[in-house]
Order: structure tokens, then C-alpha cells, then sequence
């Protein structure tokens, strides 16, 4: 059974089951304090937002999102699809991006994804759902879950700032990867979307700054040295 989280009585009732199923939260809870629900529009607009965002500050990512906004009102992935595509970089997006909302798009348009009920889904499966389409990675794909459609097993496990925060909150001797993140979580299921505004919280009230999901950085390229040719035959 999927749950959501619409409100913030949705979300106490999932800590308290969180709680419950692994009682180590419980300190955690109190040290982070009261904390409300976090969401965003859903829909084609929000995955795109989100996409606009990857790798970016806060405001440079809302700048860019507000300017696109602008620019097609209303936002519908027909229009922004048959964009030229200088007009979509003069909003500020990388060649990259405007290929992923144009990917989007298509796959909204031929019916490969319904981005308002994918939710429905278990979180595994809506999760691979949204990474199949072109653009999303993981990270996108489990933020778009959790604040655009409320999904509560939705767990970005790539987060900066929620790997950090359980460092912190387990006495863990370096901050977590997504992996061993995952790993953790395990126990919180299906109430991981609950577990990851619990990490944010407790983030905010350890570090003393206001917390927003933060992107893994994007893996470089490695460059393979091509090996010296040796004097002589051979």
C-alpha cells in the first residue's frame, strides 16, 4: 500500500510510525523540534522545475525557472517542445537541460509516463519509472516523488545535506553515500519520504542554517591516458 503525505497531520502520523519502527529516531525527533510538510506543483511543470534546479544555486535555479515560467504561459510540454531551441537558451538553459524537458515532453505527449499518477506506484517502481526518461537521475526523480506528489517511501538518498544530517544523528564516522544511505533506510520503509524531512529538520537545528535538498555533484568524465609507445618494434 502507497501513502501519501497532503498534510501536516499526515506527516505527524508517519513519524509517529517512523518512531515506532526504529526507536533511534525518537531523540532525533525531539532535537529537530516541530516541522511542517514541504510541497511543490506536480505535473510536467514541476519535474521541470526540478531540472531547471540540478547543479544550481537557489536563486540562479528560480531565476531560470521564473524566466521559463514567463515564457510559455501556460507551461504545457507541447509548446515547450516545439520551442526553437535558442529562444530556450536564452532563459538560461544548458543544451542539456532543454534536451531533458524536450525528452520529458515527448514521453508525457506518446503517453510513456502520467506524471500525476506515477505516484501511485510503489516507491521502487515510480522511481524507476522517472529514470527511465531522459535527464533524471535519482536524486530528481525521488525529490519529484516527495514534494510534488507527497509520496512517503520517497527517499533521495543522494542528498547532501540528509547524508550529512545522519552523520551527525547516528555518530557515524564519515557522512554516509547513497548507498549505505539506502542502506539505512531500509528499516523506514514504507515512511522514508517521512525519515528524509526528519533528516532536514534535524540538519537545521544541529547546523543552525535553513536547509534546502542538495544535488550530489555531477561525476566528472575520467580521462584514460593513452599509454607511451615504446621505442622499437612491436
Amino acid at each position: 500500500m502507497t501513502h501519501f503525505l497532503h498534510t501536516d497531520a499526515d506527516l505527524r502520523a508517519g513519524l509517529a510510525q517512523l518512531i515506532l519502527a526504529d526507536p533511534r529516531l525518537k531523540p532525533v525527533a525531539e532535537k529537530a523540534g516541530a516541522f511542517g510538510l514541504r510541497r511543490r506543483a506536480g505535473g510536467y511543470a514541476g519535474l521541470c522545475a526540478i531540472v531547471c534546479g540540478q547543479q544550481l544555486s537557489v536563486a540562479s535555479a528560480a531565476a531560470i525557472r521564473d524566466r521559463l515560467f514567463a515564457a510559455f504561459d501556460p507551461f504545457h510540454h507541447d509548446t515547450v517542445r516545439q520551442a526553437r531551441g535558442d529562444k530556450l537558451k536564452r532563459l538560461g538553459l544548458s543544451a542539456a537541460k532543454i534536451k531533458s524537458i524536450r525528452e520529458i515532453g515527448k514521453a508525457v505527449a506518446k503517453g510513456r509516463i502520467d506524471l500525476d499518477t506515477v505516484g501511485a506506484m510503489q516507491a521502487d517502481a515510480a522511481h524507476a519509472a522517472l529514470t527511465a526518461l531522459h535527464g533524471i537521475g535519482p536524486w530528481t526523480a525521488d525529490i519529484y516523488l516527495l514534494f510534488c506528489l507527497g509520496h512517503a517511501d520517497a527517499f533521495p538518498a543522494g542528498d547532501l545535506a540528509m547524508q550529512e544530517s545522519a552523520r551527525i544523528a547516528f555518530g557515524l564516522r564519515k557522512r554516509p553515500d547513497a548507498k549505505a544511505l539506502t542502506k539505512i533506510a531500509q528499516a523506514w520503509r514504507p515512511w522514508r519520504g517521512v525519515a528524509a524531512h526528519l533528516l532536514w529538520a534535524y540538519y537545521h537545528a544541529v547546523k543552525k542554517r535553513d536547509v534546502v535538498p542538495v544535488q550530489p555533484a555531477a561525476k566528472k568524465p575520467t580521462s584514460k591516458k593513452k599509454p607511451k609507445r615504446k621505442n622499437g618494434n612491436g
